[in-house]
């Protein structure tokens, strides 16, 4: 496929776009490097590049008690994502996270119960939670020969074209 002026290859086992689609497939790309992000927040936001005990049962508890935070940092930004009705990618975990000390001094002054509301309400805006949306991808081609099809419907991969079978 092509985007903008650079082309990529997948390697897939489905040969028929019929079934799996070329936008599918470069979605799923996508999406496999999920396990990788979520390590470099591990390492890099909860701390986890660094071990602070020498035994083995204290480098277990660290790495337990950071993977149990990461995964309630992921629940707390999938229920932000769900009261803004957005989806989970436009979330922040790192805004969220950093924005749990001015969730807990809001609490303590009584001026915040639930930690959603808070993260959701426009008065926080400013804490960064929901990330910025990025221009427009440029259309994806999706023609084996691009030089011979440009006129065609099947240049450029048009939602509208697609229909689905359930």
């Amino acid at each position: 496929m092509k985007s903008g002026k650079v082309w990529h290859s997948y390697l897939t086992s489905v040969l028929d776009p019929e079934i799996l689609p070329p936008y599918v497939v470069a979605d799923l790309y996508g999406k496999r490097w999920r396990i990788e992000e979520a390590f470099n927040t591990v390492k890099r936001l909860l701390g986890l590049s660094y071990l602070w005990v020498g035994s083995i049962n204290g480098v277990k508890l660290q790495i337990w008690g950071t993977w149990l935070f990461y995964a309630i940092l992921i629940d707390l930004g999938d229920a932000v994502a769900d009261e803004l009705s957005l989806p989970f990618d436009r979330i922040s975990l790192e805004m969220i996270y950093r924005g749990l000390y001015h969730f807990g001094v809001a609490n303590q002054k009584g001026e915040a119960t639930d930690p959603v509301k808070y993260f959701a309400s426009p008065e926080n805006k400013d804490l960064g939670v929901v990330k910025q949306k990025r221009k427009n991808n440029t259309k994806l081609i999706i023609a084996p020969f691009p030089e011979k099809q440009r006129n065609t419907s099947e240049f450029f991969f048009s939602a509208k074209s697609v229909t689905y079978a359930i």
